[in-house]
């Protein structure tokens, strides 16, 4: 299944979140990402309209998350930025051409569409177990506690970056 770039820097963005213990500015995310901020704001604007991050407003206002991370499934940042619709569409192209099936000898899904949803489902059933706390937690164990603390020190300027 393909997804959007922008999935996997939203999916970053929630990660360091779950370290900062204030909201944390757009540009800071993007800084950190090494991506730009206009394109990372379209990414943290479909978080945020899907309820999973909000914005802070003022002079230490960005994003934080709107509930605990264990809450947060990577389906719901895939839905929050490329939407829950199928990855894969039947176009019923056995209706076409010269040995074109008629609709109503069309009336189950091919052996094909019946395949692919089969592991759409598999792939969704996945991506709502693994949660953004399963992630981070992943982060500690490849790369030490300390890793995220850092970000989170250099995300709210806590630390020379």
């Amino acid at each position: 299944m393909k997804m959007s770039g922008g999935v996997e820097w939203a999916l970053h963005c929630c990660v360091v979140l779950t370290a900062s213990s204030r909201p944390v500015p757009a540009a800071r995310l993007a800084e950190l990402h090494d991506v730009s901020g206009s394109y990372l704001a379209k990414q943290l604007q479909a978080l945020a309209r899907a309820g999973l991050i909000h914005s802070v407003q003022g002079k230490s206002g960005g994003y934080a998350l709107t509930r605990p991370p264990e809450s947060i499934s990577l389906l719901d940042v895939v839905h929050a930025v490329d939407g829950p619709g199928p990855a894969f569409v039947c176009t019923e192209i056995r209706q076409r051409g010269p040995l074109a099936s008629p609709p109503d000898a069309c009336t189950r899904a091919c052996p094909i569409a019946r395949a692919m949803g089969s592991a759409e489902k598999a792939w969704r059933a996945a991506l709502a177990e693994v949660t953004i706390a399963d992630l981070a937690r992943d982060v500690d164990v490849d790369s030490g506690p300390e890793a995220l603390a850092g970000v989170s020190a250099w995300l709210t300027g806590d630390t020379a970056g």
